[in-house]
């Protein structure tokens, strides 16, 4: 078998394979944000990223309460298909008005999803309550 045909055999496995990644990670995001909107309807939720070049790429859920409580964030950072959601407990039942992302946020990736997520749910507040 010449080269060219195991070159393109390897890159055609390599497309697959991210494809299968791809799917997983979005059936586990789909699945996260399933389950905070079950718990918390009465919210508000937003949800920031940021894409990274070379290091990690960082996703940031905030789910916010009626009374801008912050009730839950998490963040799924790293460089592979196998990130996963982790809470962040410290910042959890601090009022959201006080949240700051700089300083939430040593890491810069965090700090610019953070303040995206903040963003989504200002605009939501002041479209009016969750019907």
């Amino acid at each position: 078998m010449p080269i060219w045909q195991i070159a393109l055999i390897a890159v055609l496995a390599a497309w697959c394979l991210q494809g299968l990644g791809t799917y997983i990670q979005m059936r586990h995001y789909t699945a996260v944000m399933g389950e905070v909107t079950r718990l918390w309807a009465d919210g508000f939720v937003g949800a920031g990223n940021a894409r990274a070049t070379l290091g990690r790429g960082v996703i940031l859920l905030l789910v916010v309460s009626p009374d801008r409580i912050v009730r839950r964030l998490m963040v799924m950072q790293g460089r592979s298909v196998f990130a996963r959601f982790a809470r962040v407990p410290d910042v959890e039942g601090r009022a959201f008005d006080g949240l700051d992302a700089a300083s939430s946020f040593s890491d810069e990736a965090r700090r610019k999803a953070l303040s995206i997520a903040v963003q989504q749910i200002e605009k939501a507040a002041a479209r009016g309550p969750v019907a």
